[in-house]
């Protein structure tokens, strides 16, 4: 936000000064471009290298506007088309990246090739006099402006929430702490025991625990058979009931 406010500040600046010595005031432009470029690189992103690379180019850039006073007009002129040719095919392969993730991407690709048409234009023959090359130097800046308030408003939207949003409120915090309890309760509560009531004309049948006809862990389904079928035969002879004869001789 800081550096958007500078560049808006930049791009008014240039339209305003009378082009004394073209040298003089890019220099400085480019240096600030290169400061930029080396607070991103200090930011910690994937693209560090990148960023400091163009810092250092850019610094270098700098330090050769500064010595301009005894180089020729073309030649200044020539430097801040380099830097903008530079900046503008970075922001249009950053832009076309980033095409999927960034929902505005297409406007750091239109900035960019503003950057880099302008570039064009400063390092041609047809920027012939100090106030063409001033106009551009404005240009820069209400680009660049652009560019660096929508990255930080960009920044600022996909930041990571707060901590105290992630906190659950106390009712909901309190009801999955009590549903937890009550599933753990009925997960460790012994098993209900099956109770037949006595059929008319026997006995009254002795309670059988649940899981009795389920065999026992690691018995094959012949032997679990076998098991449900002697354990049926005693529950019907205990109360009472006999199989028919025929069926025994069978």
């Amino acid at each position: 936000m800081v550096a958007g406010a500078v560049w808006l500040a930049i791009g008014w600046t240039m339209l305003r000064l009378d082009p004394v010595s073209v040298a003089a005031v890019a220099g400085p432009v480019v240096l600030f471009g290169a400061l930029c470029e080396l607070v991103r690189a200090l930011a910690g992103t994937r693209m560090w290298w990148l960023n400091a690379g163009l810092a250092a180019l850019f610094t270098v850039t700098a330090g050769l506007l500064a010595t301009l006073p005894f180089w020729s007009f073309m030649t200044a002129a020539a430097l801040v088309g380099w830097y903008l040719m530079v900046r503008g095919v970075l922001d249009i392969a950053v832009g076309v990246m980033t095409r999927g993730s960034d929902r505005v991407w297409s406007l750091l690709v239109v900035v960019g090739v503003l950057e880099t048409g302008l570039g064009f234009f400063a390092a041609s023959p047809f920027a012939r006099s100090a106030r063409l090359v001033m106009v551009v130097l404005g240009a820069l800046g209400v680009l660049r402006a652009v560019a660096e308030l929508v990255t930080a408003l960009r920044l600022r939207e996909v930041a990571g929430p707060r901590r105290d949003v992630l906190r659950w409120p106390a009712e909901p915090d309190a009801a999955s702490r009590g549903y937890a309890a009550g599933v753990s309760d009925v997960e460790d509560a012994p098993r209900p025991v099956a109770r037949h009531r006595a059929r008319p004309g026997g006995s009254a049948v002795t309670a059988v625990p649940v899981g009795v006809f389920g065999g026992r862990s690691g018995e094959g389904f012949p032997d679990r058979m076998v098991r449900t079928t002697a354990d049926l035969d005693a529950i019907l002879v205990e109360a009472g009931v006999s199989r028919p004869e025929s069926e025994g001789s069978e």
